[in-house]
């Protein structure tokens, strides 16, 4: 499995067209994540720089894993078997984390363990049609080096529909055509336009979900051990698992 913080992509995205793509994201990323609070909020994938994205939680703390110490990652593991432990995580970020993975189903099921009752994911994709399904027949256009795996939305949402999870929202967003090396001007008002007029032609959707509270609610014995907090990170689970932490836990938001 290639990982989304590899050395070829994060030089795609500091080229014209990686910057505004950025440069979109945040912005959408911002709005989803305006209205999620809690205590903790994870990041899987290293997607520009370590705090692109997590600048805009409001959660207590926030991580970013990754599985290469490539752009300072809080810690280093495998999205498919996550070293954290179950129902203690308030919101997930996959910053265009299925895209490069061969294993969607098993990192979409681990984010689902992870996430306490009524916890929220936001996805980022890459759409296989739209603008960017001619970059077969534009000369020098062309994906982030790794991103073989895209995933539509309307089959994302079944996914997640399986999983019992609540679709939030899904935004369409990016109105530009595959030339990395082309200059890209911005426009607010030019994605407003797209998003209107011809939404089916965006090279990227978001998605938000939310994990239904189960209906049923075990009893927990009172003596039983509250789970610990290490510097930041919910208690590692049993499960095995390689992981490597590069900085003491969580960034604490201003």
């Amino acid at each position: 499995m290639q990982g989304v913080n590899s050395h070829k992509t994060q030089e795609w995205l500091q080229s014209p067209l990686g910057e505004a793509l950025l440069q979109q994201e945040a912005r959408v990323v911002e709005e989803a994540l305006d209205g999620i609070f809690g205590e903790q909020c994870l990041q899987l994938g290293m997607w520009g720089e370590n705090r692109a994205f997590m600048r805009f939680t409001r959660t207590q703390r926030c991580a970013v894993i990754a599985e290469t110490a490539a752009g300072v990652p809080s810690a280093i593991g495998e999205f498919h078997r996550l070293p954290i432990e179950s129902d203690s995580i308030d919101a997930v970020l996959l910053p265009h984390t299925l895209d490069f993975s061969d294993r969607p189903h098993e990192v979409l099921r681990e984010v689902d363990r992870v996430l306490r009752a009524n916890g929220h994911i936001v996805i980022l994709g890459f759409k296989p049609g739209g603008l960017w399904g001619l970059r077969r027949l534009i000369p020098g256009a062309g994906m982030p080096p790794g991103a073989d795996h895209l995933i539509s939305d309307r089959r994302l949402r079944d996914w997640l529909k399986l999983l019992d999870m609540r679709i939030l929202g899904e935004q369409r967003y990016f109105f530009r055509w595959p030339l990395p090396r082309k200059s890209v001007r911005g426009s607010l008002k030019w994605e407003l336009r797209g998003q209107a007029l011809w939404p089916e032609l965006a090279a990227c959707y978001m998605l938000t979900a939310q994990k239904r509270v189960s209906t049923m609610t075990p009893v927990r014995p009172l003596w039983r051990r509250q789970p610990k907090v290490v510097a930041g990170l919910a208690e590692p689970s049993t499960r095995a698992s390689k992981i490597r932490f590069i900085r003491s836990g969580f960034d604490t938001n201003d």
